[in-house]
């Protein structure tokens, strides 16, 4: 793990979680919302509109920023067309760096559930397996397409001088990020014991 700054000595309000589609990033961002009281964004639930219909760039970028006018929340997907209009709200990235490997599977598991269950996403929006495992339009396509693209260009975004105000909290593996969550949750209760 690799934490530019010192996260003990206070909470975090705005934190964007990124890495690769199946890593994690809601289920942790929806954790860090329940920890810290904050609110929770999904980019997601604002580009998918009904039938899986994209939002339009200009459309999606402005609902972003009015979702994301607060002084505290937490808001996890990746959406560089938004970089700028997301990043430079932010306070600290979390990048869940996973394997591959452990990103397929995770990925592999939450599509059988989601599609056997029919669970509703956004906007009405429901996964099928034949959507995600014999079409162009395949999440496991696109997790092997992007894993290492994110690998090169997360840190370059990063080294932009627009984007020096950020923390960047590295995890690579889910134990890195269990160990990142007890830290903040005792610094919470640290906090609430002293306040």
């Amino acid at each position: 793990m690799t934490n530019t700054q010192n996260t003990s000595d206070r909470s975090p309000t705005r934190l964007l979680i990124v890495g690769t589609i199946g890593a994690g990033k809601t289920e942790l961002s929806k954790r860090l919302s329940d920890l810290l009281h904050l609110p929770h964004v999904e980019l997601d639930s604002y580009r998918h509109g009904p039938n899986w219909t994209e939002t339009p760039d200009d459309e999606f970028r402005v609902q972003l920023a009015d979702a994301l006018q607060g002084d505290s929340w937490i808001a996890d997907g990746n959406y560089s067309v938004a970089r700028d209009v997301v990043w430079p709200r932010g306070r600290t990235i979390v990048w869940l760096d996973y394997p591959i490997t452990l990103v397929m599977w995770r990925l592999l598991r939450r599509t059988l559930r989601r599609s056997l269950q029919r669970q509703e996403l956004w906007n009405g929006n429901r996964e099928t397996l034949l959507r995600h495992f014999f079409s162009r339009q395949s999440l496991f396509l696109w997790a092997l397409q992007s894993h290492w693209l994110r690998r090169k260009t997360i840190p370059s975004a990063l080294a932009q001088p627009e984007h020096s105000h950020l923390e960047l909290v590295h995890l690579r593996s889910p134990e890195e990020t269990d160990r990142w969550l007890d830290s903040l949750g005792h610094s919470v209760n640290g906090a609430a014991h002293d306040a």
